[in-house]
């Protein structure tokens, strides 16, 4: 595999980042959200994303390939130094190891910023990501059973935290 370029999000980007979010809210459980997005709300998320809230992408041979973002974590003041990440790497894609890089760079970036924790909510039957999570330093900070219904089924929560 091409050596993937890390590059923050630009709104030529709204598209792709759109694409390969859809198909995890399609086919997935990677995210609760069970209507597509339009590339309009993709560009709106993305304006709102400022320089505390960083976008990256990831992009291999001029191909954008996934994604990671952080975003406030709660709107209330007392929670301004805790975000929550999210990264999400288009299904053809999967263990390349692009998603270890994206967070790798996003929690570099987010120590940077001052933050002080990043939170990462994941659907309790998502195993990879968990692994990842864990394999980055996230700790395991919580579990909600069955508060979200996707697919005819009932989904848990794990929430996992990092302390920078």
């Amino acid at each position: 595999m091409p050596t993937p370029l890390i590059r923050p999000a630009v709104p030529s980007d709204a598209a792709a980042i759109s694409a390969i979010y859809n198909h995890s809210v399609q086919f997935s459980t990677a995210t609760y959200q069970e209507q597509p997005e339009s590339v309009h709300d993709r560009l709106a998320w993305l304006a709102a994303h400022g320089p505390a809230h960083p976008v990256l992408v990831a992009e291999i041979d001029g191909t954008l390939v996934g994604w990671a973002s952080l975003s406030p974590f709660h709107p209330r003041s007392a929670f301004r130094h805790t975000v929550e990440s999210s990264v999400y790497i288009n299904e053809n894609f999967h263990r390349r190891g692009l998603a270890r890089l994206l967070m790798t760079q996003l929690l570099d970036q987010a120590r940077t910023l001052g933050h002080h924790v990043v939170l990462a909510v994941i659907s309790a039957d998502q195993d990879a990501s968990r692994q990842l999570h864990h394999s980055l330093g996230f700790q395991p900070a919580g579990h909600l059973h069955e508060v979200g219904r996707k697919f005819d089924r009932w989904l848990d929560l794990v929430t996992m935290e990092f302390r920078l």
